[in-house]
């Protein structure tokens, strides 16, 4: 069995091809995944003319192999009788010199390969570059952590947790496709090229076992095979201490590669551990997931975004009511907008259906061309960060008539001042394959923050409009507070970011929760202090 060329490792990190420098685009928005789809079928049509192009020369290749067979069976019986014939030699030896060196060396089969790369070269710009590939990878590590989700559910194409010794359904998707040892193997890499071993085992765990079910024979569609899966995993169970399951793994994989000399290497260095620490071979070696530096409240965070906003806060604080709300304005008394308050401390409040389907529609399709990668405060610049995966574009209130009337509406609700420069524009979001925000503040707390440079002071509130609904996951937590709120289609959400004496409120540290199914969009406008003056009183007092 031949298998393609392995990048090799003796006591290191596998190491993978140098891969021309590009940013990944696709996985931050759920918008470009689905654009995909569209690039995938028309590679789809450019294979189906190969496969048409390459059966007709195939047919050929039948019709020459069919008469050269029927020659030999019925022609050349005796070869003194069949080359007394001048015909006959001739016809052998312009076969020889010319139609089979047609055959062997065919331009039709290399102009077929030739036109099938130049059409997906047409594509390939639109191709998922390897950074999409990694944050795809990295979205699903964190469904699995965020949601405690078992991988070997995962793989099966279920969405469970284990509770109480049993596996329970956090939800069962529509559409469910299974993963392949193949596809559990490029996870499993990704994190093991990141050193984070913790999940490198469990997948590739899961890979080595489909991989053995298909006898590990490798297919053209596969990156890896049996052997690479058994390589990665015997080092990074040797990584988490696991030297005893690090040597059997190594010593399967020597069965299907003796010569192989770097195991044997490894090898021999597992045994010399063993026999200089016995222990090594009978510790409990439980998988330990790695600490977070940028998380600090990452328990508080994941337990909220479990809950999925199952909180009924209203029956613990008889203080939170739901009513039909008009903000003393004569503009809303003919059709007032339920609101929901959620909190007090921070003042939080959902309006639902604040905005109609059709106006979802306008701000997702108008904001659409100008999506880009979001980006965080980093001093007084912006950049791209992991702890926030999604894409956004800010919409003035001239790109449509749609934006020029939520303004309008949010001013009636909160009694602000959201004109430009006193609100910032509209900001569209989509989140991608395990879309999220972790933990953070929306008010700027450094001088030196962005938020600054509109020079109306910080961000004051917050009023959030989710623009489509999920099927799971994507609800927004409030840390300090302790509670969630789901995603709720065409509802808005509501808060003060500062205390009336201009202090940030401590208490609205807020994440998006990851989106375990579903397209999640939401819109943002950010108000800020300058241009309340008559709209928001101020007080000294910090407790309002």
């Amino acid at each position: 069995m031949k298998y393609p060329t392995r990048i090799c490792f003796c006591w290191s990190i596998l190491t993978v091809a140098l891969i021309p420098v590009s940013l990944g685009e696709m996985y931050t928005s759920l918008l470009n995944v689905k654009q995909a789809i569209t690039v995938e079928r028309k590679l789809i049509d450019y294979l189906k003319t190969y496969i048409d192009h390459e059966l007709e020369r195939l047919e050929d290749v039948k019709r020459f192999y069919a008469k050269v067979s029927d020659l030999h069976t019925e022609l050349y019986k005796g070869p003194a009788t069949a080359m007394a014939n001048p015909l006959v030699a001739f016809t052998l030896i312009k076969r020889l010199h010319s139609e089979w060196l047609n055959v062997v060396y065919s331009n039709e089969a290399q102009e077929n390969t030739q036109a099938l790369r130049s059409s997906y070269g047409e594509e390939e710009a639109d191709l998922p570059k390897l950074e999409d590939l990694q944050g795809a990878a990295k979205g699903l590590m964190r469904l699995q952590d965020v949601y405690v989700l078992q991988v070997a559910s995962l793989v099966r194409g279920h969405f469970q947790r284990v509770t109480e010794g049993q596996p329970i359904d956090i939800y069962r998707p529509k559409v469910s496709v299974p993963l392949s040892g193949d596809d559990c193997f490029m996870v499993g890499k990704v994190a093991y090229e990141q050193q984070d071993y913790y999940h490198s085992v469990q997948w590739l765990e899961e890979s080595v076992r489909l991989f053995r079910g298909t006898g590990g024979e490798w297919l053209p569609e596969n990156a890896g095979t049996l052997e690479d899966a058994l390589d990665h995993l015997a080092f990074s169970h040797f990584k988490t201490g696991n030297i005893s399951y690090a040597l059997s793994l190594s010593q399967e994989l020597l069965h299907h590669d003796p010569m192989n000399g770097r195991v044997l290497q490894n090898v021999e260095k597992y045994e010399k551990l063993l026999v200089r620490s016995p222990t090594l071979s009978t510790t409990d070696h439980g998988l330990k997931r790695p600490t977070s530096d940028s998380l600090r409240t990452r328990d508080t965070y994941e337990t909220l975004c479990q809950t999925q906003g199952s909180q009924q806060m209203h029956f613990k604080n008889p203080r939170l009511f739901c009513d039909f709300f008009t903000n003393g304005n004569p503009g809303l008394l003919l059709l007032p907008v339920r609101r929901e308050v959620l909190s007090l401390q921070p003042y939080v409040v959902l309006y639902h259906n604040f905005i109609t389907d059709t106006e979802a529609e306008d701000i997702k399709t108008t904001a659409q061309p100008g999506l880009r990668r979001s980006v965080v405060a980093a001093g007084e610049k912006q950049a791209t960060a992991e702890y926030r995966i999604s894409k956004s574009a800010w919409l003035k209130s001239s790109a449509h008539s749609t934006v020029g009337k939520l303004d309008q509406k949010i001013s009636l609700l909160t009694g602000l001042n959201v004109k430009h420069p006193y609100g910032e524009y509209l900001q569209v979001v989509n989140y991608g394959i395990g879309g999220h925000y972790e933990p953070h503040f929306d008010h700027a707390t450094s001088p030196s923050s962005p938020v600054f440079k509109l020079k109306t002071g910080n961000r004051l509130a917050t009023f959030m409009i989710y623009l489509s609904s999920v099927e799971a996951g994507g609800s927004t937590a409030f840390i300090y507070a302790n509670f969630s709120v789901p995603v709720v289609e065409k509802a808005a959400i509501f808060w003060w970011n500062l205390h009336r004496n201009g202090q940030g409120n401590e208490d609205t540290l807020h994440a998006g929760c990851p989106v375990l199914i579903g397209d999640k969009w939401v819109a943002n406008k950010w108000i800020h202090e300058h241009g309340q003056e008559f709209h928001h009183r101020c007080s000294l007092n910090p407790e309002e």
